[in-house]
């Protein structure tokens, strides 16, 4: 299942060449995965009142072409795997107006205490909706 969502580049997005600073596809990765547990009924604020984060362990992006701002861009976010402990995603970011790709990229996340910050299985309320959005 592609989760699609819409982002315009900003001003501040930009760099002294005019073009969108390399960073701002990472959090735009985010934009993408936030989206997606939203979808699936998974907010970030449910997982941290549960005692649960989910931070990046590991981080691709391959750059093919360039952004500028007030491009509108769309945010393809992918789910690669699930575990109970973990879970990747693939993403792709294109320019609206044109479908130009512009980034690709992977993260690999995990289900980590708050209280402890060590690694963790979720619990089936929560894996069993992810689960679902990767049937």
């Amino acid at each position: 299942m592609v989760h699609t969502v819409r982002h315009k580049v900003n001003f501040y997005d930009t760099d002294a060449m005019a073009v969108v600073h390399h960073s701002n596809y990472i959090r735009w990765f985010e934009i993408g995965r936030v989206e997606f547990l939203r979808e699936a009924g998974i907010t970030l604020n449910q997982l941290m009142d549960d005692g649960f984060v989910f931070p990046i362990t590991e981080v691709s992006a391959k750059y093919v072409n360039s952004a500028k701002f007030d491009d509108e861009l769309i945010i393809e976010t992918t789910p690669e795997a699930l575990t109970k402990a973990k879970m990747a995603f693939t993403y792709r970011i294109l320019r609206a107006s044109d479908d130009t790709l512009l980034v690709t990229g992977r993260t690999q996340n995990v289900f980590t205490s708050m209280e402890t910050g060590k690694i963790t299985r979720l619990p089936d309320t929560y894996y069993n909706k992810l689960k679902a959005m990767l049937d």
